[in-house]
């Protein structure tokens, strides 16, 4: 009797081990999700075209995955200098998808000092097919919306940044292009 019950819990043991590594891994779930892969859209090398605060500018992004594919890094330049010489604008940026929050989140850090943590410098967005609209808030209950939309047939990104008052007022600030380098 103790060699057939030994026999089963072994057997017990060698099926849950082997459905334990067969099953996906909640990180393997979270990256084959539809929000994750529009994150994977966004990698590589791109230059970024447009209007900031009615300036033409150009900048150039490299976006990569990080830390393991938990969030995307984008590092953008922009190619036009300061009088030392400087980009006028850098920043780094971090994406990531939260599965258990159903959202995206940004944090956002640049050369401005405006990105301050929490609140400013850390946006949300509810998941939309092609779309991430962040939504980054003030204290003063204003604050910014960077909506990023990509063009699954041009396989180009734009991006749309607006100022909003604290009345919810929304101000144009960007028209953004991002085309593969």
């Amino acid at each position: 009797m103790t060699s057939l019950l030994t026999s089963r819990l072994l057997l017990l043991i060698a099926f849950a081990v082997a459905s334990l590594q067969s099953a996906p891994t909640t990180r393997q779930l979270a990256q084959s999700d539809p929000q994750h892969d529009l994150l994977d859209k966004l990698t590589g090398h791109w230059v970024m075209r447009g209007t900031i605060r009615k300036q033409q500018t150009t900048h150039d992004i490299d976006a990569q995955w990080v830390l393991d594919k938990e969030y995307v890094q984008l590092h953008e330049v922009s190619r036009e200098k300061d009088a030392a010489g400087k980009p006028e604008y850098e920043a780094i940026v971090y994406f990531v998808w939260d599965a258990k929050l159903g959202e995206y989140a940004c944090l956002w850090l640049d050369t401005t000092g405006l990105a301050t943590f929490p609140p400013a410098g850390v946006g949300h967005a509810k998941p939309e097919r092609d779309r991430i609209a962040f939504v980054f808030k003030d204290p003063d209950g204003g604050g910014t919306r960077n909506t990023f939309s990509y063009d699954r047939a041009k396989d180009e990104w734009s991006s749309a940044i607006d100022n909003e008052s604290p009345k919810g007022v929304l101000t144009p600030f960007a028209r953004l292009m991002l085309t593969r380098k």
